[in-house]
């Protein structure tokens, strides 16, 4: 099921945006460009104009974009986690509305699960989503943050509670939301962070949806759930990857040119070895990733499940400390414009704290994997 050689294929698609990522100049049109050629949509249904890939393949395409510095987050959001969900668990018809856009880059869709009292608990969720018992309609309301790209987003997938009527308890259901949906408003989160994409905090005031913007079965609950889940952590991990090969080249690059004392700073083990360190570590996380996504693609969710965590772990890990390791190793220059290494730092955070942080991984490996009890 899994193979530590990259196949032909992948190897060729790998060169080949490896090629275009290094050649692109224009941030504002790489995503629709990267779109054109079919990047986007690689792990899309190619009956909606989708690559027929999986999570295997766009995994690669943004580990090599952030590897030449063109990032690109919505690419977690939009086909990764929004795009797999409907085309697993769509109507017909949200297929044919969404992913063919999706696939092309015309579209773009966000995601908002976190709450401001939930946290990592997505447990606590409080957005929850009621039937207008006259209309069918779905009313929804609650509150999400750090939601990212909403004001460039066609649409929100939205994590909401229903109540089993078995039951009483309330299950998580996802909703297509529409930008422009009356009660629907977004507030921009001022972030310490440069990137292109912003983050939001979201209201939902009674917003009523038709029927059929409930993604799946709505008593599917944590199946569908973690179906996006799965692939933003290995999309996060890939993210992370690419960031941190991209700091080390430029770390490698400077420490072979560099010279103090007659010979090239790259020449000492004090300069040489945590590098090599960085490129070691970030390499293992790789494999880890290939893994989580072959496990994802082959439908083992299961399996994925385990892998995708410990994946973005070691991948937020290595990248941080690439980063750290690429600053340090330029001194001064790390921290200037011109080199453009200082911006990572607050960036690389980000693979470590979201979508999930270090320490709810490191709960998921303890209890699920180690079979320890649980402190919570």
């Amino acid at each position: 099921m899994t193979t530590l050689i990259e196949p032909e294929e992948h190897k060729a698609l790998r060169e080949a945006v490896a090629a275009f990522a290094t050649s692109h100049k224009d941030p504002a049109t790489v995503w629709q460009d990267a779109a054109e050629l079919g990047y986007i949509g690689v792990n899309l249904p190619e009956a909606y104009g989708g690559g027929g890939g999986g999570i295997a393949e766009l995994s690669l395409v943004l580990e090599e974009l952030g590897a030449a510095g063109n990032p690109l987050l919505m690419m977690i959001v939009s086909p990764a986690i929004c795009g797999t969900v409907i085309a697993r668990f769509g109507t017909d018809a949200q297929k044919q509305q969404w992913l063919p856009a999706l696939a092309d880059g015309s579209r773009l869709m966000a995601f908002g699960i976190t709450e401001p009292d939930a946290g990592s608990n997505s447990h606590r969720i409080t957005t929850t989503a009621r039937r207008d018992g006259d209309s069918g309609d779905w009313l929804l309301t609650g509150r999400k943050v750090f939601v990212s790209g909403v004001d460039i987003a066609d649409a929100t997938l939205i994590v909401g509670r229903t109540e089993d009527a078995r039951t009483g308890r309330l299950k998580p259901c996802l909703f297509i939301v529409p930008r422009d949906a009356p009660g629907f408003s977004r507030r921009r989160i001022d972030m310490e962070l440069n990137a292109a994409e912003k983050q939001f905090e979201l209201v939902l005031d009674e917003v009523r949806l038709p029927a059929d913007a409930l993604v799946g079965d709505e008593d599917a609950g944590l199946l569908q759930l973690f179906a996006g889940l799965n692939p933003e952590r290995i999309m996060t991990a890939a993210f992370a990857i690419g960031m941190g090969r991209h700091a080390l080249a430029k770390a490698v690059e400077y420490a072979r040119e560099r010279t103090v004392w007659n010979t090239p700073i790259g020449a000492h083990q004090a300069i040489a070895h945590p590098l090599a360190q960085a490129h070691i570590d970030l390499e293992l996380a790789r494999l880890m990733m290939q893994k989580a996504a072959r496990l994802y693609d082959a439908g083992d969710d299961v399996g994925a499940g385990e892998a995708a965590n410990m994946a973005k772990y070691a991948a937020g890990e290595a990248c941080v400390k690439a980063v750290d390791q690429a600053v340090h190793t330029l001194g001064g220059n790390g921290l200037t414009r011109e080199f453009g290494l200082a911006r990572l730092i607050t960036a690389a955070r980000v693979a470590r704290i979201a979508p999930v942080s270090r320490e709810m991984i490191l709960n998921y490996v303890s209890h699920q994997t180690l079979g320890l009890p649980k402190s919570y």
